[in-house]
């Protein structure tokens, strides 16, 4: 079989990408970095919601997400509120001052989406994501059957 190197080239792309990202947010005056911003992008969408759902929808494992919220927390992005009906539940809710950095991380979000597909047609952009769905599909059933 041919050598591939999809994982290698989507790694490249993750690292340079994530370069990029954060010198852009930082132009912008955004303290926190590209994965710190996965989690405030899942917060923007829907505030308040427990950390398990919240580890599911980053795809980051408990470990790595508290220790990230820890930062987060710290910076004063978030606040962790433990649940009045389930004390072992804690919802992750978004600062009011993080609140304001929304439209500056989406013209930032843009830009990247514009660098991704520079020359790519509509029909392109769409096969390309079905294809990445696909992969991401595939490890993610590899990962809870394992």
């Amino acid at each position: 079989m041919k050598r591939r190197e999809g994982g290698f080239l989507v790694s490249k792309i993750h690292q340079l990408s994530g370069r990029i990202f954060n010198k852009l947010l930082k132009e912008q005056g955004i303290t926190f970095n590209s994965a710190q911003g996965r989690i405030l992008f899942v917060l923007w969408k829907k505030d308040g919601i427990p950390i398990k759902e919240l580890s599911e929808k980053t795809q980051l494992s408990k470990s790595t997400l508290t220790s990230m919220l820890d930062r987060l927390e710290k910076a004063g992005h978030i606040v962790r509120e433990p649940s009045s009906k389930d004390r072992r539940v804690i919802f992750v809710k978004l600062t009011e001052e993080n609140k304001k950095l929304h439209n500056t991380y989406v013209q930032v979000s843009r830009v990247m989406i514009e660098l991704y597909y520079k020359e790519f047609t509509v029909e392109e952009v769409e096969e390309f994501e079905g294809y990445l769905r696909k992969v991401l599909k595939n490890l993610q059933q590899s990962e809870y059957s394992h």
